[in-house]
């Protein structure tokens, strides 16, 4: 099973995006499991996944999370995307990026 996680400034937004996320990996039967943290729980959570994605609110962030991801992809979601909750999209873009 592929992991993803989401990571914002506390998790909330990205919980939303999360939920469009699952509803588009159950319409195509993608056995994903995604999540949500804010920043702070980031370092806990690395292990345990295989795609991170960052929201745009903390893009700032990008360089010091790559250097914590052990080479594992990691990326900002699109702006647009995010504030549309494109969850199809997302999802789409993150598994590209696992591949």
């Amino acid at each position: 099973m592929t992991k993803i996680l989401l990571c914002c400034s506390a998790g909330m937004s990205t919980s939303m995006v999360v939920k469009k996320m699952r509803v588009a990996a159950d319409s195509k039967n993608i056995d994903v499991e995604i999540n949500a943290v804010g920043s702070e729980e980031f370092d806990a959570n690395v292990s345990e996944y295989d795609c991170f994605l960052l929201g745009p609110q903390i893009k700032y962030k990008l360089e010091a999370f790559k250097a914590r991801v052990d080479g594992k992809p990691i990326a900002v979601i699109n702006q647009m995307d995010y504030g549309m909750m494109k969850g199809e999209k997302i999802l789409t873009d993150a598994l590209a990026m696992i591949k």
